[in-house]
């Protein structure tokens, strides 16, 4: 009973020993010829705890470690992991990636990023804010989490339970350019889903909160109570008739639209040809005036992070203004197959952020008039290399710029091409819980499908 009460504290080695094993690694793989080395070490501790109908139904304390490395004999390319810090296991982890590497095919675009890009400082972006709650603190906050969603009406009959998760870590990397550098992080959230009824129907829903500091999430009674809010609101769900109308996106899902977006940049989809945005740099690719731009040093943000995962600094930078297509998302490989220069993106963006526009949710609604609001995407149904864009949704149905009633079993489609040239709007009501920051977005026209 003594280890599921310990509190969610770092219990990590001083980040210059890490540093060690890191550059020890490097030299290592040096010695038996490797031309380019990269290497990086992580540590992760958490606590996580679900209540179910007020009694705990899962209790999980993790601790995990690993140090991958990378090396490149003349452009051929091995790599390798361990779980095991100590000499002979390193030894042999770095052994194991040269001999893989003498096995592969050459590839002039396998190497390590130009050392002109390495990050040279690691600023401090606030990321790390350990929370020191044992497991019945937690326990405790989730319950509190729980009975608030439960006791939002008398038509909520059953919970898929609540949960809080606590997370640190440290991650350390280097290469032989010479690059070394680490830093911590943590991750909180909370989260409660519940189920509700109305005669013969029953519906879910669920809300959640995440943040780098405790202090930042919402408290767990509020947490609770819009999850059980969202799903009275969904009970009493009608058909819809198949139509074109004008479709908003609500904030939560919102996100996932530019998700999209960021895929068919990404320069692994477009030298394979497996885009719809392939040879769009430069072109229109949204409205005029759409301004789409990652920040990667915000500070206490998600996403943010002082270098990509080969070591080239991060920076601010347009992706697209005036609702063209300024910038690809490259690593160094997909960079050099298009002929082009990293973006650092290894890794993926950090901090997407669309800007908005002046008018919150209800205000958006108005504009439309008359439509559909989606407040959750069903399955995947998404070809890049097409455009073409088909998802199950559930959402209300809107008239006169009011909701009149919630609807689901139903399908939305479009090209996103389409889509993203069709938006009227993006609502300021931004959604600061995740990478992609968003507010809700109105879209002129798409097909809904029903029965």
């Amino acid at each position: 009973m003594s280890t599921i009460q310990t509190e969610v504290q770092p219990p990590f080695p001083e980040q210059s020993r890490l540093e060690d094993l890191v550059h020890e690694v490097i030299t290592q793989a040096r010695r038996l010829g490797a031309d380019g080395v990269e290497a990086g070490v992580s540590m992760d501790t958490g606590l996580s705890v679900t209540v179910r109908l007020g009694e705990t139904e899962t209790l999980e304390y993790s601790r995990d470690r690993g140090l991958g490395l990378t090396v490149y004999f003349d452009h051929r390319k091995g790599s390798a992991s361990t779980a095991d810090f100590g000499p002979e296991s390193l030894s042999a982890t770095v052994r194991a990636a040269c001999d893989i590497a003498r096995y592969t095919n050459s590839d002039p675009c396998a190497a390590l990023a130009d050392p002109a890009r390495m990050a040279t400082a690691i600023p401090d972006l606030d990321l790390y804010h350990p929370w020191p709650i044992n497991a019945e603190q937690a326990i405790g906050v989730a319950r509190e989490c729980e009975d608030a969603a439960r006791g939002v009406d008398a038509r909520i009959v059953n919970s898929e339970g609540a949960t809080l998760s606590s997370y640190v870590g440290l991650r350390v990397m280097g290469n032989s350019h010479g690059f070394l550098g680490g830093y911590k992080t943590s991750r909180h959230s909370i989260s409660c889903a519940v189920v509700g009824r109305q005669g013969e129907e029953m519906q879910r829903d669920h809300w959640y909160f995440a943040a780098r500091d405790h202090h930042d999430l919402e408290a767990p009674a509020a947490v609770g109570r819009t999850a059980g809010e969202r799903t009275i609101q969904r009970l009493g769900t009608r058909r819809l008739s198949t139509r074109r109308v004008p479709v908003v996106f609500a904030a939560d899902v919102a996100g996932g639209l530019f998700g999209n977006f960021i895929s068919a940049v990404k320069g692994g989809n477009l030298y394979r040809n497996a885009s719809f945005l392939v040879d769009h740099l430069g072109r229109q690719v949204f409205p005029g005036f759409m301004h789409i731009h990652e920040q990667p040093l915000l500070k206490k943000a998600l996403g943010s992070a002082p270098y990509d995962t080969e070591g080239v600094a991060t920076q601010a930078r347009d992706i697209v203004s005036d609702g063209i297509l300024r910038s690809y998302v490259l690593d160094s490989y997909a960079a050099c197959r298009l002929g082009m220069a990293t973006t650092g993106n290894a890794g993926g963006v950090r901090n997407l952020v669309i800007d908005p526009g002046g008018k919150d949710l209800p205000a958006l609604l108005r504009a439309m008039d008359t439509g559909l609001l989606v407040t959750e995407l069903i399955g995947f149904g998404v070809n890049l290399v097409t455009g073409d864009y088909s998802r199950g949704v559930a959402g209300f149905w809107v008239e006169g710029g009011e909701i009149r009633h919630p609807v689901d079993e139903i399908t939305i489609a479009g090209n996103l091409k389409d889509m993203f040239l069709g938006i009227v709007e993006v609502g300021n009501d931004v959604d600061l819980r995740g990478n992609v920051r968003c507010g809700s977005v109105l879209i002129e026209q798409m097909t809904v499908a029903g029965a």
